[in-house]
């Protein structure tokens, strides 16, 4: 026995002597060594430094500076208008805000909202969120509940409930009322807007609403409704920078076009009111002749007849010559009454 302890304290000491040698030689390199790693550590550090520093991280910075100030610059956008409606009423500051937004002023702030837009469309298109959200779910409470029952068992402390904090997050009365008045801005604006694009107060505005109304009317029949939302986010977002990057272009083809329509618009106004005046007249001659027609037959049936002595003259005048009859006259017969009763002689009645 006391042969084994000495190999085995002979043994513990030859292990302490290698890791003094391992040491000592790790502490006591060679020059030539000791120069070999610092130079790769030099070499590390300056390649590090350029490309920290180097064009590609300092183009990456102003541009993350450069759209960090872009949305900074569109959230400040939201405020109320100055100009109010044609009823006179306020608008809201999320007219500002789309405005700034459509307008492209700020390009970065507008190509993250239509990037992040776009893919909102086809995630809802292409991806199962609402089984995701509920896998995620189940996923996350089946691990806080092995996580809570295992501690308990193993050390009668459940894990989830260490990691518990000692107050629960809640909302802050003033955020939560934020929140609402952004929602109820937001809708006003949808309300506002949809009402001044019916009642025509910007008829541009109606114009292309109607169109574009007419145009999806047609392709929804053949258009999904995803193709169609992201057609409608495209049209929405880049015909105002079509229009902002050309547009002298486009306002003198729109002046040329409304001068067109304007001369038109005048000779037809010019041939209608010639048109219109000629019926008038005629109309107030044939109302005129109709109105004395009519005086005067009310005034004859309402008049007292005609009480006109009658003179000789009316008259035609009676012959002067004496009358010849063409058959001869003769004598009137004298009457004698007992030549009338001679040749008639009455029988006598005997009584």
């Amino acid at each position: 026995m006391a042969d084994g302890a000495a190999t085995s304290n002979g043994n513990l000491d030859a292990l302490k002597n290698s890791k003094c040698l391992v040491l000592r030689d790790s502490h006591h390199r060679s020059p030539r060594r000791q120069a070999t790693d610092d130079d790769l550590f030099t070499d590390a550090a300056a390649a590090y430094e350029t490309v920290a520093n180097g064009p590609v991280a300092q183009n990456v910075l102003d541009q993350h500076q450069k759209t960090t100030a872009e949305l900074s610059n569109l959230a400040a956008s939201r405020q109320t208008p100055a100009n109010p409606a044609a009823t006179g009423q306020p608008l809201t500051h999320y007219h500002s805000f789309f405005s700034e937004l459509l307008s492209w002023n700020n390009p970065r702030a507008s190509g993250i909202a239509y990037a992040s837009l776009v893919s909102f469309i086809f995630a809802v298109r292409y991806l199962d969120l609402l089984r995701w959200g509920f896998k995620l779910t189940w996923m996350v409470l089946g691990i806080t509940i092995a996580a809570e029952v295992a501690g308990k068992a193993l050390v009668n402390n459940g894990f989830a409930t260490q990691l518990r904090p000692r107050k629960y997050y809640t909302v802050p009365r003033e955020t939560l009322d934020t929140m609402i008045g952004d929602v109820n801005e937001l809708i006003n604006f949808f309300v506002i807007e949809a009402q001044r694009i019916v009642f025509a107060e910007n008829l541009p505005a109606s114009i292309a609403a109607a169109v574009g109304a007419f145009i999806s009317y047609y392709l929804v029949k053949i258009v999904p409704y995803w193709g169609l939302a992201l057609l409608s986010a495209t049209v929405l977002f880049f015909v105002p920078l079509i229009y902002t990057s050309n547009q002298e272009l486009i306002d003198e083809q729109l002046k040329h076009a409304t001068d067109i329509v304007s001369a038109q618009t005048q000779q037809l106004r010019t041939v209608a009111s010639q048109q219109t005046e000629h019926a008038t007249q005629l109309t107030k001659q044939y109302m005129g002749d109709y109105t004395s027609k009519a005086q005067s037959l009310i005034k004859g049936a309402r008049s007292p007849p005609d009480h006109t002595p009658v003179k000789e003259n009316d008259f035609p005048s009676a012959p002067k010559e004496e009358f010849k009859s063409a058959i001869p006259i003769s004598e009137p017969a004298t009457f004698n009454p007992d030549s009338a009763f001679k040749g008639e002689q009455e029988p006598l009645i005997v009584a």
